[in-house]
């Protein structure tokens, strides 16, 4: 039996992602002992499938499992499995150069990754194994491959050579030893000596592994040493639905959303065909405290094989959907890749689609199935699902089928888009809107005058959110969105004009002068004054052009920091009103024009506070409405 030793130079993209490594491109340097793990736990993987395909393997799988030890005193840690082990070869291939990983596109990925700060990656045996060095002086690994007689000895201090020596007293598998630098928790790095902080690492990163993670417990006061796993191997999402207790599932929507509420809903999901992979994701039952921040949390965590790869995987799913849950387990994600990358990730684009698809569809179930819990979904999160319809177009018919929004029809019962068209009037052929801060305003606005004076059902919309979406959406079931404040309005049917065809044209006429006058006194403030068909009881109004941006967008858009140029908008008077007629009747008679131009400023004030609106100089309509309330009395 040959027993020689060799001392090999690293191939240089190896030194090169040595020093990488040493110098922390992982964001934490706890993912070592996850990546030993997982490479232990592919090793286990690999040994089953090989026993069962080669009948003439000799070995023994009864107990497969993973060791993990620790030892204070030589402040060394040993990761030790029974599974497949490496040849002599498969060393020196794997650990002494990367070809396997990329080599020269895998270390420009690496130092992307380091210089934007994206820093955390999914290894593989090579890569994984190098991140050791974040944390060792020194590393050992012993292996032997199942059905061969001699085993390797591999050792080096990251400097720039290893040694590899030829055994005959290894066992089956691999074992790493780590010989540790002292803990700097300064600099995270944290002493991986001790048997409660490898506990914690395992229960973060390393929970949800098939194959048991035990170690060694010292006795109390001399007593026996114990065996314990540390690990609950229970990965929820790897079960079929059927073999899972409800509890189960709302122990585990605890653990990985730190809500003490039961989750509203539960979707359990796999993919298959050439990209595999569960899901197991939650609908909360209240919003988190941090929905609307820019840095909230993300909720789904990612996982390749059953180990933890990363929190808050914004690749995942969208925006608009961020109050979702849970984890997704990937079979064969491409390994050694950045945040950045993986939100370019094809196969990655494909689950966040589906993810996407089967919670929208959970949602819409829920409506028809249980009113109840979709009430409590829609007041938690409807204001947030209205996002996907600026983000997500191919979405955009389902996210609109989904919308419970207010309306005219009843007091307190929201509506959907598709009950809103079956109640249209015939004739209709446009959905009506209002847009503002409260349903009371937008009740009591001018502009809804005439529509429920004629019956006409209108959406009542106050998120912040809907003064943009229902602009860049347009249309339902190809029926317009109409904003009631903007354009002009004609609700009369073809013979009403008739009718009323005359009758009109002589009151353009008598208001002619009056409007061009108004037009002219209140030149800075608007760009036209005219009459209204849209009002009943008040004396006047201000709507926008069809296409102009509405004043609460206006608002928004400065708040934000954004410059627009000032939006004049359109003063429409109410030709039956008596302040309207009155002033109409005064300036005919030639009273005091600039008496008459203080009573323009009152209408258009009035008209600007009774949408809502805020006045641009509140001292002085204060100061002309009391003047005037003087003058009466």
């Amino acid at each position: 039996m040959s027993s020689r030793t060799e001392t090999l130079e690293f191939q240089a993209e190896t030194r090169q992602l040595l020093q990488l490594m040493v110098h922390s491109i992982y964001s934490h340097k706890d993912v070592f002992l996850r990546e030993l793990i997982s490479n232990a736990s592919d090793a286990l993987d690999k040994l089953r499938l090989e026993s069962l395909v080669d009948s003439d393997l000799d070995v023994d799988t009864s107990d497969l499992h993973i060791e993990l030890v620790t030892d204070p005193q030589a402040r060394t840690l040993t990761v030790r499995d029974n599974g497949i082990g490496m040849s002599r070869e498969d060393v020196v291939s794997l650990i002494g150069t990367i070809a396997r990983s990329g080599t020269a596109e895998l270390l420009r990925k690496l130092k992307e990754s380091k210089e934007t700060a994206g820093g955390e990656l999914i290894g593989q045996f090579g890569v994984g194994f190098y991140s050791t060095f974040m944390v060792a002086d020194r590393v050992t690994l012993l292996t032997r491959r199942a059905g061969q007689t001699e085993g390797t000895r591999w050792e080096s201090t990251g400097e720039g050579t290893y040694v590899v020596e030829t055994v005959d007293d290894a066992p089956q598998g691999t074992s790493v030893t780590v010989h540790l630098k002292p803990a700097d928790d300064e600099d995270n790095l944290h002493d991986y000596a001790d048997l409660a902080t490898v506990r914690q690492i395992v229960k973060r990163y390393s929970d949800f592994i098939a194959w048991p993670i035990r170690t060694t417990v010292p006795g109390v006061d001399g007593g026996e040493p114990t065996e314990e796993t540390l690990n609950s191997r229970k990965a929820l999402w790897a079960r079929s639905r059927d073999e899972v207790a409800e509890e189960e599932y709302r122990d585990f929507y605890r653990h990985v959303s730190h809500d003490w509420t039961d989750p509203l809903e539960t979707i359990h999901m796999r993919g298959e065909g050439t990209f595999e992979y569960e899901a197991l994701l939650f609908l909360p039952a209240h919003a988190p405290y941090d929905l609307y921040q820019a840095d909230g949390r993300r909720g789904v965590q990612l996982y390749v094989k059953r180990v933890f790869v990363m929190d808050d995987c914004a690749a995942l799913m969208p925006n608009y959907l961020r109050f979702v849950k849970g984890v997704v387990d990937a079979h064969d994600l491409s390994l050694n890749i950045s945040r950045e990358i993986l939100q370019q990730d094809r196969q990655i684009q494909i689950v966040r689609r589906r993810l996407v698809r089967k919670v929208l569809a959970t949602v819409k179930e829920m409506r028809t199935a249980d009113p109840e819990k979709f009430t409590t979904f829609w007041g938690e999160f409807g204001r947030v699902v209205k996002e996907g319809l600026l983000e997500d177009p191919d979405n955009t018919e389902t996210l609109l089928d989904l919308l419970s929004v207010a309306s005219t029809h009843h007091d307190t019962e929201p509506t959907t888009l598709g009950g809103y068209v079956e109640r249209m009037k015939d004739g209709q052929t446009e959905i009506y809107y209002a847009t503002g801060e409260n349903r009371t305003m937008l009740e009591n606005s001018p502009h809804l005058e005439a529509f429920r004076a004629r019956g006409y059902e209108v959406l009542l919309l106050t998120d912040p959110v809907d003064e943009v979406w229902v602009e860049r959406v347009g249309q339902f079931d190809g029926k317009p969105l109409r904003s009631i404040a903007k354009g002009q309005v004609d609700l009369e049917t073809e013979q009403e004009r008739k009718d009323t065809e005359v009758a009109r044209e002589q009151q353009n006429k008598e208001y002619a002068e009056l409007l061009t006058f108004l037009g002219g006194a209140l030149a800075d403030t608007v760009k036209e004054v005219r009459l209204s068909s849209r009002l009943t009881t008040s004396p006047a109004c201000i709507v926008g052009d069809a296409h102009d941006i509405t004043p609460t967008l206006e608002k928004m858009y400065r708040a934000m920091g954004q410059e627009l140029p000032p939006v004049k908008r359109i003063l429409e008077l109410n030709p039956t009103h008596p302040l309207v007629t009155g002033l109409r009747v005064a300036h005919q008679r030639g009273d005091d024009s600039a008496a008459l131009t203080e009573t323009a400023e009152l209408l258009y004030g009035t008209a600007l506070l009774a949408e809502g609106g805020d006045l641009a100089d509140p001292a002085r309509f204060a100061r002309l409405l009391a003047d005037r309330l003087a003058r009466t009395l």
